[in-house]
């Protein structure tokens, strides 16, 4: 395992050479340090290699780059890359507590970020996937799987809302994973890091990480409704401040997605399992542990409340509700998630 970062001849010409440096957690696919520099410290990531590295390497240069160009900052500074060796070198920055209503603040920050991006930016990083026709049959096989009847009509409005998703205008810089741990709360605001999964696409599509609950995180979260409220109101203000128009897209209709792609990043189903029971076929994931099924049960109250009042969408907040009452009776110890972390 490298101790220390590789500094090549031009890393040396522009900063100079490397003082002390830490290694840092971060993930599988990559290699974090702090690193002292004439200039200060600073921390240099560099992509290992394997499947997908040249690309996550290049969304996140772009994205760096994109986000740079917002009037407060929203992301660490880019100081320097080495291509050859996928690294990057970037600002240092504190990370602080947050406030017990740090997503108001994550919100705004949140906005301004996705607003960086413009139109003609348009190549620059793919376009967001959202589900598809599989995740629509993965999930009617959920309710099958747990015996809810499924209400006519439901297959044909998750076909119209799949389709709405693949044709949701918008052109903002989205990071991907916009996660607690992603977010640096520093003294001069929120920053986001790590920003290998970068797209574009509508904004909305991120700002339901609040109701939904974080769909592609370790954590699940979620807050009363008046702190929600007040977030999106942030959102919403920062946006149009930063570019003088509403955000494109629909939330209920992002969050229904997320309900139906979800969890992109829990565990995959163990081979040989034998609890055929606990184990729900839903995009081939583990629903079997008790945190999965308190994260599905949780996005199903979210989008049956957001659907109920929807006549397009009138099916699936009946779905919904019956598959949410269904899981609390077959496993009636399943825990509500737990507040936002203050």
């Amino acid at each position: 395992m490298r101790s220390r970062p590789s500094f090549g001849d031009e890393l040396r010409a522009e900063l100079g050479a490397p003082g002390r440096a830490r290694r840092l957690d971060s993930s599988p696919r990559s290699r974090v340090w702090r690193v002292e520099l004439a200039g200060g410290p600073a921390v240099v990531k560099q992509f290992v290699d394997g499947p997908g590295a040249e690309e996550r390497y290049t969304r996140e240069v772009t994205a760096l780059r994109l986000a740079a160009r917002a009037d407060a900052p929203v992301a660490p500074a880019l100081l320097a890359t080495d291509p050859a060796e996928r690294l990057l070198v970037l600002e240092h920055l504190d990370d602080q507590r947050p406030p017990a209503d740090w997503i108001v603040g994550y919100a705004a920050a949140l906005a301004r970020l996705h607003a960086t991006a413009r139109p003609d930016d348009a190549g620059t990083l793919p376009r967001w996937q959202g589900p598809d026709a599989a995740d629509v049959a993965s999930f009617i096989g959920l309710a099958d799987a747990l015996e809810v009847p499924v209400p006519p009509g439901a297959s044909g409005e998750l076909d119209d809302l799949v389709h709405r998703l693949g044709q949701a205008p918008g052109h903002a810089l989205l990071h991907g994973d916009p996660c607690p741990g992603n977010d640096l709360h520093t003294a001069h605001g929120i920053r986001f890091i790590d920003f290998e999964q970068a797209s574009l696409g509508s904004g909305l599509t991120e700002l339901a990480y609040l109701r939904i609950g974080f769909p592609t995180c370790w954590c699940v979260t979620t807050a009363a409704d008046p702190l929600l409220e007040r977030a999106e109101t942030a959102y919403r203000t920062a946006w149009h401040t930063a570019t003088g128009t509403e955000p494109y897209g629909d939330l209920t209709d992002a969050c229904a997605g997320w309900l139906l792609r979800g969890d992109a990043l829990v565990q995959k189903a163990h081979r040989g399992a034998t609890d055929h029971l606990a184990r729900i076929p839903h995009r081939d994931w583990k629903w079997g542990t008790a945190t999965a099924r308190q994260r599905l049960a949780h996005r199903l109250g979210v989008v049956a409340r957001l659907t109920a009042d929807r006549p397009d969408l009138n099916a699936l907040s009946s779905l919904s509700t019956a598959l949410r009452h269904r899981m609390l009776a077959r496993w009636p110890r399943l825990r509500p998630v737990p507040s936002h972390r203050p």
